[in-house]
């Protein structure tokens, strides 16, 4: 007898098909059996390869099985060619319009029967046979009870992998409301019963361009902590500037012979490019070259004043005979007292981290120009600490462990204050700088450690200046209602715990001081120093030219951030984080569900109910107690261990898309299952898109754009937000693998080799 051979396609109507051959064969040529010839490459159904015979019309086929050669036209009302869109549709109503049966006294095995159920079969075979239901579902219901019709709907089924119907993706959103990101206000003031945070990091000196060091010790740093706060829909606002006055920029506008507003102009350009590029998003990046820094600084200072916690003494200063100037602290270097550092300023050695007076020095020498100085009499103010230091101790206190200070910020402070505070000089022989509001003192200015901190408040000031001026006083003579968190180097410790606190205390005002301090300790550049000037370690505007995007960047300097010691930063392990953490853990859990998606289900979440999980309330549970580590984590300021738990939530999506097989064969044969496990996981890529965001806030745009959906708040457990019905956007690659042969070109280009030529 003849081979019958069954359609390999996955449509519907390849299940007709495949119907009509297994049922004709099982009612009239049982001893003939449906199967799918692999290696067949015609399309013909019925094969007597001994007479030549071959027929590859399914009907026809059916008709040659039955000998039933009868006109069916006439009997059976309907075109295949009409009815196959209907079925598409999957709509009986429409269906029934087109194939009207009445004509079928009851449901028995002939050639049209069997060719009209089979066509109906996608269609209804989920129908029942009720009082109500229609004349042809009645007759479908009867003629499916027939023995041999079970039987050949059991083989068609068998051999017949089917599409299931995908829905059309119109781009609609289905998203939970509740859950978002808040819109923030043009200018941002602190609210009534809502958590406000005020957030500075160390303004950065313009003598110089940032290296990766400087950038994820202060800037970037509280970046993250701004975005993980506004993600949370507290009211944050997040201000920083270049510091522009001073000694060091004096310096360096001698070395570059141009005048300090001119360094000042071209190096603040330089800082704000290199942060753009970094995605650090400041509220307002400003300057401390303004009026309004001269106006809040001498306000200080004259209350100060006023108060009498200022004094006026006549001391000895270093003065060059060369260029005939008193030196300021950063125009002298020499050896460090302490430990023997031979290249310590004249202010602080950067080695052991003291706070020095010029007359420390052991063989100082002019910075401009080598020559060594002499001793003179200069008369300047002091900042009389020591009348402070009580209360400022009580204050030390009580912020230190309220506000959880970080373990070198607490200790840093704590030595200052328990050898004794005395009178620390505020004054400066420069003529770069706010200037001194007293008679007497018109050659001379604020020195730029007191100066500077004041920034911070002249800053927020000029956020508001060219709308409502007084605003800033609602961040900064608000202590009730708002939390100041800052973000600096250790080196800055001293500054921002005991003159600025001291100086806020001194002036008797009602002043927000500081809540938090986060600080770091240092950056190395592959075991040693970054050095501009020897061409060692990778600086801000140079990062971009490896074409390796900010965020990788930005990933990498949080995971090694030196949060409790000096951390390497190593070209191996930026490439080893990016193609393993990155392209293989976040990348592959977005991209494999997401590609699955758009496959299978058209790019649209499909109803799903989370009870078709195996162990779903085990892995909820797993996913709410890392979220609430990384919540508790990021609320203590532990920036490099919350990146590491956002990963670790990025992971268990993996390992939930492996637990449950999410491939063909799962949507193919346990399709609630399927169901469910797509809308879980595009709901965990939804919340992994949240909280990584403070640190590759570019990715979860790209993430969001992905999935269609506006950006979600951080929330304190894992929502189903996404809902059935929601359609996804395009598939994008988050992340590219770099070549480990980039590894020693870039050692070798940042690695000083210039300095040989």
């Amino acid at each position: 007898m003849s081979a019958l051979y069954a359609s390999k396609k996955s449509t519907l109507e390849a299940l007709a098909t495949n119907l009509k051959l297994s049922i004709a064969s099982s009612a009239f040529q049982k001893q003939v059996s449906v199967s799918v010839n692999e290696d067949a490459d015609s399309t013909a159904l019925l094969v007597d390869k001994k007479a030549g015979f071959e027929l590859s019309e399914p009907n026809a086929v059916v008709k040659y099985l039955s000998s039933d050669f009868t006109d069916a036209s006439g009997a059976i009302a309907f075109e295949e060619s009409q009815l196959y869109p209907a079925l598409k549709a999957n709509s009986a109503d429409k269906i029934s319009q087109i194939a009207t049966p009445a004509y079928f006294e009851k449901a028995e095995i002939t050639a049209a029967q069997i060719i009209l159920f089979s066509a109906l079969y996608p269609a209804l075979k989920d129908s029942k046979s009720t009082s109500e239901t229609t004349e042809i579902a009645k007759w479908f219901q009867d003629f499916a009870s027939i023995e041999v019709v079970q039987s050949g709907i059991k083989h068609a089924l068998s051999i017949t992998t089917l599409e299931r119907p995908k829905a059309v993706n119109t781009g609609a959103q289905k998203v939970k409301t509740g859950h978002l990101v808040k819109p923030q206000a043009e200018r941002i003031v602190p609210k009534d019963n809502e958590r406000n945070i005020l957030i500075t990091s160390a303004l950065p000196y313009v003598n110089n361009v940032p290296h990766l060091g400087n950038i994820i010790g202060s800037v970037l740093s509280a970046d993250i902590y701004a975005r993980y706060a506004k993600n949370r829909n507290y009211n944050a606002v997040y201000v920083c500037g270049t510091d522009e006055y001073g000694t060091a920029t004096e310096t360096k506008a001698l070395e570059e012979k141009v005048t300090p507003q001119q360094l000042c102009d071209k190096y603040h350009k330089i800082h704000k490019e290199v942060y753009d590029w970094f995605d650090i998003g400041f509220d307002y990046f400003g300057r401390t070259t303004t009026p309004l820094q001269t106006e809040i600084a001498q306000d200080i200072f004259t209350r100060l004043h006023k108060n009498n916690y200022l004094e006026e003494r006549t001391t000895e200063q270093l003065y060059c005979e060369e260029h005939k100037s008193f030196l300021a602290d950063r125009f002298v270097e020499g050896t460090c007292p302490h430990c023997q550092y031979e290249d310590a300023r004249g202010d602080q050695c950067d080695k052991c981290g003291n706070l020095l007076d010029p007359l420390q020095l052991i063989k100082p020498r002019c910075k401009v120009d080598g020559a060594t100085p002499v001793v003179r009499e200069s008369t300047h103010i002091y900042l009389k600490l020591n009348e402070l230091e009580g209360e400022l101790a009580e204050w030390v206190d009580h912020a230190s462990s309220h506000g959880e200070w970080s373990k070198n910020a607490k200790t840093i402070t704590a030595s200052w204050i328990k050898r004794g505070l005395e009178p620390r000089c505020i004054t400066r022989d420069l003529s770069w700088g706010t200037p001194v509001p007293l008679e007497g003192y018109e050659e001379k200015v604020l020195y730029v450690w007191f100066d500077a901190t004041i920034g911070y408040v002249s800053i927020t000031a000029n956020y508001f200046k060219d709308h409502n001026g007084d605003d800033w006083r609602k961040w900064w003579k608000n202590p009730e209602n708002v939390d100041l968190y800052q973000f600096m180097g250790k080196d800055n410790v001293p500054f921002h715990t005991v003159v600025f606190p001291a100086s806020q205390i001194g002036t008797r005002d009602v002043w927000t001081k500081l809540h938090h301090l986060s600080t770091t300790e240092y950056l190395q550049y592959e075991n040693g120093k970054f050095s501009k000037s020897r061409g060692v370690g990778v600086f801000g505007n140079s990062a971009k030219d490896t074409g390796i995007p900010a965020s990788v960047w930005r990933y990498y300097l949080a995971s090694v951030r030196p949060e409790t010691s000096d951390s390497q930063f190593s070209w191996e392990e930026f490439v080893t984080k990016n193609n393993s953490e990155l392209l293989a853990n976040l990348g592959n859990f977005v991209n494999r569900i997401v590609k699955f998606v758009i496959a299978k289900y058209n790019g649209v979440i499909p109803k799903f109910d989370t009870k078709n999980v195996p162990d779903y309330e085990k892995f909820e549970t797993e996913v709410n107690q890392l979220l609430k580590s990384y919540v508790d984590t990021m609320e203590a300021v532990s920036l490099r261990k919350g990146l590491e738990l956002a990963m670790a939530i990025s992971s268990r999506g993996n390992q939930f898309l492996q637990d449950n097989k999410l491939d063909n064969s799962l949507y193919a044969n346990l399709p609630d299952k399927s169901d469910a496990v797509v809308g879980v996981a595009l709901n965990l890529v939804y919340l992994v898109s949240a909280i990584i965001f403070p640190f590759m806030p570019e990715t979860t745009k790209q993430i969001n754009e992905i999935l269609n959906a506006p950006a979600l708040s951080i929330t304190d457990k894992f929502e189903l937000v996404l809902e059935a019905g929601h359609n996804i956007g395009k598939a994008q690659y988050l992340f590219k693998r770099i070549d480990e042969k980039k590894i020693a070109e870039w050692r070798s280009l940042y690695g000083g080799q210039q300095e040989k030529k």
